[in-house]
């Protein structure tokens, strides 16, 4: 459809000249014409898989969430993994305005509110427009993370005019809003489409942040917002459609579509026919001669590691169809990795490929192959390979856990909080804790949560993200927000620079 066409460039930035697009909408077809022409299936099927590029490529959404966090480095090995600076730039947290992959995430993350827009111009079912909406309300949601202002556009207005741009509360008091009016024209499942518990756990989400955002340097946690987390998550917790998986990894195995009883909104992959790129997880991490062979890229700290008790399933898992394939554990790959047939593998110069705790930005030597904790959470599909069947997991049961504890320890009911964590590390093969505290919670959501996109997010609310690290220096304010592209500021003058860029 032409019509699509020519609105789908960068429209929320107003990348388009307005004499050409009056003259091609003049040669080809009409608003109306093109209504008539729309198959809003089509467009809401777009509208899911439009969320590929920013969540599930490694350079995107996720760099900026764990890249800039300790849960993750990426190593610069001799020639590998330098480009131009950019991954050292995302881990030491000076990213600029000229910053390609923070550009495109920005850029893509509005191309899916975009793309969910435009479904609602096509006269949707009450349902299709509940699931366009909550789209919408999921990508604003991480813009408003990173960056702060949401440009938005309701259906139908002028699209030569540049978007206004929602700051402050708005962005978070539009999401709320939208959120509970669809709520009930939203559907039970399945994970694979917005339905309603996706829609209570980013309402849950919502009001988490709802004093964090506005004010990063000093979040705040209204007893309200806190109360109506917890009811949402016993919302959640009480339909009888979740409960915590019998092996952790089940979560993000190839076939996570029919074993997982945990995840609630995934963006879908279908093996060998269509599917994003969530072969990063483990392609990024994994060296050359394990199986599959990877790009020998990223590593975690060894302080986060170092979180994790000896048992905890989390930690490191013998997981079926991974292990027996390949020889890799689920979790964290440290010291001599073997195949499936318990031989030792070697690095590419034929030492013994023993993954080791130190790992440094920038490596030199001998030891380029070797350094750096690998990280495992999703299995590779050895049956469809590139085209992976993974679904990518966006919401799951084990975040509704701790953010109801989360919400309970904020309003002072530690003992909830308590006992909500336990359940979940029981599960987990984790011991008991004694007592609980915001420090304690942190390290339990890391423990639970790392390497899925939330650790940026999770250290700003805690008031942790400014700290120094292994390879990071302690931080400023000016780096609780993003900087917003040149690119966007260019064509959008209702944009402005976050403060410090």
């Amino acid at each position: 459809m032409k019509f699509l066409k020519i609105f789908l460039p960068l429209l929320f930035l107003g990348f388009f000249s307005c004499t050409d697009l009056e003259e091609d909408l003049r040669e080809d077809i009409t608003g109306q014409q093109a209504e008539e022409l729309g198959d809003v299936d089509a467009l809401l099927k777009g509208a899911y898989e439009s969320l590929r590029g920013p969540f599930q490529a490694q350079e995107q959404f996720w760099a900026l969430q764990e890249l800039t966090t300790d849960e993750a480095i990426p190593p610069t090995r001799g020639g590998d993994w330098d480009d131009n600076g950019k991954w050292r730039a995302i881990q030491t947290q000076t990213i600029d305005a000229e910053h390609g992959d923070q550009t495109s995430t920005f850029n893509n993350l509005l191309q899916v509110v975009f793309n969910a827009t435009n479904v609602l111009t096509f006269n949707p079912s009450p349902q299709q427009a509940a699931e366009a909406r909550f789209l919408r309300a999921f990508a604003m949601f991480a813009v408003a993370d990173g960056w702060g202002q949401v440009p938005f556009r309701e259906p139908g207005e002028n699209l030569l005019q540049a978007p206004q741009v929602l700051k402050g509360n708005a962005p978070l008091e539009f999401i709320i809003s939208e959120l509970n009016e669809i709520l009930n024209d939203l559907p039970d499942g399945p994970a694979s489409i917005g339905n309603k518990d996706a829609a209570r756990v980013l309402l849950m989400k919502a009001h988490l942040h709802n004093g964090v955002f506005p004010s990063r340097e000093s979040p705040k946690f209204d007893a309200g917002d806190m109360n109506k987390v917890i009811t949402l998550a016993d919302d959640v917790i009480n339909s009888g459609r979740y409960s915590l998986s019998v092996n952790y990894f089940d979560n993000f195995a190839p076939n996570n579509d029919q074993i997982s009883t945990e995840n609630i909104f995934t963006n879908a992959n279908q093996g060998g026919a269509s599917s994003g790129n969530v072969r990063s997880r483990w392609m990024s991490t994994l060296h050359y001669n394990q199986n599959p062979s990877g790009w020998n890229g990223f590593t975690t700290l060894a302080d986060f590691y170092d979180k994790f008790e000896d048992g905890d399933i989390r930690k490191d898992n013998e997981y079926p169809g991974l292990t027996d394939v390949s020889g890799i554990h689920a979790g964290f790959l440290i010291g001599q990795q073997y195949d499936q047939d318990g031989t030792a593998l070697q690095d590419r110069n034929g030492a013994p490929l023993i993954f080791t705790s130190d790992v440094s930005l920038i490596e030199t030597g001998n030891n380029l192959e070797v350094t750096g904790i690998r990280v495992i959470k999703y299995a590779p599909d050895y049956v469809s390979g590139d085209n992976a069947d993974n679904d990518y997991v966006l919401f799951r049961y084990g975040d509704v856990l701790l953010m109801k504890a989360e919400a309970a320890l904020r309003n002072g009911d530690a003992g909830t909080a308590l006992t909500v964590v336990n359940e979940l590390r029981a599960n987990r093969g984790a011991p008991a804790l004694a007592s609980i505290n915001l420090d304690v919670m942190l390290d339990e959501r890391g423990r639970e949560m790392f390497w899925e996109g939330y650790r940026r997010q999770d250290l700003i609310r805690f008031g942790k993200y400014l700290d120094a690290w292994q390879e990071k220096p302690a931080g400023s304010a000016t780096q609780l927000l993003q900087p917003i592209p040149n690119s966007a500021l260019a064509v959008n003058p209702n944009l402005e620079q976050n403060p410090g860029y």
